[in-house]
């Protein structure tokens, strides 16, 4: 897909919680790159390092930071040092989700204590926190955007408490643009068909899911990290200065279905 290449001239973004070349966050990094935009990315730890590596260089990220959102003072560090190469901020994606796997797999009914506060904490506070440190970077306006997913409105089999987390993240996107509208902030989410993605192979029966998104949705087919990163390029620009609390679908229009 053929994005303007000067779109996001000039501007500066964070791209949080690449994993590999195949997430959400590097397709939307490709994205922001090829329209112009001067990058920052983040990676888990020294572990995950050499997935993310190939994907700052095709981007000619500046940085490349650790960002370990449960570890106190990283997400800090990680805004100081983009204030101390910019002096600001125009935009950020937050693509970083996490239940410990006993939680995810098991019902809602069932789910701990620990595992659900540290889903929430992860998934959705992470959120908050960015958006609060990025608002004094972003002096003249920008834009912050999260990636949820369908089983936020609906239940989905198998994505079990990671729907009532996804759900908050959204009602957390409404409030803090709400919050951030009169400072030219806008907030929206991301909400992505089914991909084929790490984080996604840790859902039970996940192959159901592609195939009955392939299925059912009303253009027959699945999505890519391309359609989504299109989308989120377009999100962050100034075609999109009047858009802010949405849930932006890119699943084939899956969503519609009943």
């Amino acid at each position: 897909m053929s994005i303007p290449s000067r779109l996001l001239s000039g501007k500066v973004g964070l791209v949080a919680g690449v994993a590999n070349p195949h997430s959400i966050a590097s397709g939307c990094a490709t994205a922001f790159h090829a329209a112009g935009a001067d990058l920052a990315l983040t990676y888990l730890n020294e572990k995950a390092k050499p997935f993310v590596e190939p994907v700052a260089k095709n981007v000619n990220a500046r940085l490349l930071l650790p960002v370990d959102v449960e570890k106190d003072g990283q997400l800090e560090a990680a805004f100081e040092k983009i204030q101390q190469t910019w002096g600001r901020l125009d935009f950020l994606l937050h693509s970083i989700a996490y239940c410990p796997k006993e939680d995810l797999h098991g019902r809602v009914t069932d789910c701990s204590r620990s595992g659900f506060s540290r889903a929430m904490d992860v998934s959705v506070h992470s959120f908050i926190r960015m958006a609060r440190l990025a608002e004094p970077l972003m002096r003249e306006g920008g834009c912050i955007l999260t990636v949820s997913y369908y089983g936020a409105e609906k239940v989905v089999d198998h994505y079990n408490i990671m729907g009532p987390v996804k759900a908050a993240l959204e009602g957390t996107v409404r409030y803090l643009a709400a919050e951030l509208g009169p400072k030219g902030i806008r907030v929206n989410a991301l909400s992505p068909g089914p991909l084929k993605t790490r984080a996604a192979s840790g859902i039970d029966h996940f192959d159901n899911l592609i195939d009955e998104a392939r299925v059912r949705s009303p253009a027959r087919q699945l999505v890519s990290i391309d359609d989504v990163g299109a989308i989120a390029a377009g999100l962050v620009s100034a075609l999109a200065r009047n858009v802010t609390g949405n849930i932006a679908y890119v699943d084939a229009g899956h969503h519609v279905m009943s």
